[in-house]
């Protein structure tokens, strides 16, 4: 199969992952780093032996297909319709927008020229949440009747070396680490009806703990603290609390509560994990993992796969609808909470297909 050529833009952190991972699939060509800072560029570039370009060069090579947009959260669509404009297809990292309203623009002027766009997360492809769905999917537990997903934490200050960007618009537990569990809630239960939801702020600014920047004192212009209800199309209702002001508790990261048996489904912020499946006879036990990709970094998956449906001309698995859908999800539980009152969501995905269990790793079909 003709590989699929990729230019990055956005070659902070997370770009090493991404770089890593590249190397585990055929049909990924890295041809060019670019990032706004030109150092940051070249400085990725010399680790992983690849060529450093400007963003414009970038976005004007013809034989590029796929923009991997890595940039910071306020920028990911201005980035994406640059790419759009210049006839590259899109994947981005999470979130797809920092506002429905604006992500609505891009998966808009995508369809207009016929383009895709993708969006991680993509770990809802790995091999434990892949097999957390089949679970589900072949009535394990029954019909679905609830659930419960939490992600706390006492807040990103405590060891991330520049964290001031957490807490600015754009920023929050839920724009951070919400696209992971609400997509994987997708993936395992369908499309989300309706959400109701409380928003809250505890502190108007944070101290910085960790260094290089110990004792700064920070600005909290977003809700740290949000919980809330979302209703599934099908019927299941969970509870969900994303919060970067818990010191420390006992939750599992996702629990899935059916007529027949319940299901304790692994963070979903990696790949693998422990699956935990018990019933009303029975105490847990482990399920053990049937997928692939569920035994280190993959964290281009959804990249990959975006190229295999490009090649192939099928749907790709973590596709922009998805990611849309995930994001007016995450904006309605302040909406709601604003308002006293569930918000309806709009958006209308398909349900990702399932990854075939017979996959090795490099293959997507």
């Amino acid at each position: 199969m003709e590989r699929v050529r990729i230019g990055l833009i956005g070659c902070g952190n997370i770009s090493s992952a991404y770089l890593t991972a590249a190397r585990k699939f055929p049909i990924l060509d890295i041809v060019a780093l670019s990032d706004a800072n030109p150092a940051a560029a070249e400085a990725r570039a010399l680790e992983f032996g690849l060529p450093a370009r400007s963003v414009d060069t970038v976005l004007s090579d013809p034989s590029i297909e796929i923009i991997l947009n890595l940039t910071v959260p306020k920028a990911h669509v201005e980035v994406g319709l640059k790419a759009i404009a210049a006839g590259k297809h899109v994947y981005s990292e999470k979130p797809l927008g920092v506002a429905l309203a604006e992500a609505r623009r891009l998966i808009d002027r995508a369809a207009a020229r016929v383009l895709r766009v993708g969006c991680a997360p993509d770990t809802f492809l790995g091999g434990a949440q892949q097999t957390a769905r089949q679970c589900v999917d072949e009535g394990l537990i029954g019909r679905l009747i609830g659930g419960a997903a939490f992600f706390m934490c006492p807040g990103h200050e405590r060891w991330h070396p520049n964290p001031g960007f957490y807490y600015l618009a754009g920023g929050g537990p839920m724009l951070d680490m919400g696209p992971y569990y609400v997509t994987a809630l997708v993936n395992l239960l369908g499309r989300v009806e309706s959400v109701s939801g409380v928003a809250t702020r505890t502190r108007p600014e944070r101290v910085i703990t960790s260094k290089p920047l110990a004792g700064t004192r920070i600005p909290v212009e977003v809700a740290t603290h949000v919980t809330g209800t979302l209703l599934f199309a099908s019927g299941a209702a969970v509870s969900m609390t994303m919060s970067f002001d818990v010191p420390r508790h006992k939750h599992a990261p996702i629990e899935l509560y059916g007529e027949t048996g319940s299901l304790i489904v692994p963070d979903p912020n990696y790949f693998g994990g422990r699956i935990e499946f018990a019933d009303a006879a029975e105490d847990w036990r482990e399920i053990e993992t049937r997928h692939a990709y569920a035994d280190g970094n993959y964290r281009i998956l959804g990249v990959a796969d975006m190229a295999h449906a490009i090649r192939g001309g099928r749907r790709h698995r973590a596709s922009g609808a998805l990611a849309l859908h995930v994001l007016e999800v995450m904006e309605a539980f302040e909406t709601s909470s604003d308002a006293g009152k569930s918000v309806a969501i709009s958006t209308r995905p398909e349900r990702p297909a399932p990854m075939p269990a017979s996959l090795a790793v490099g293959e997507l079909d």
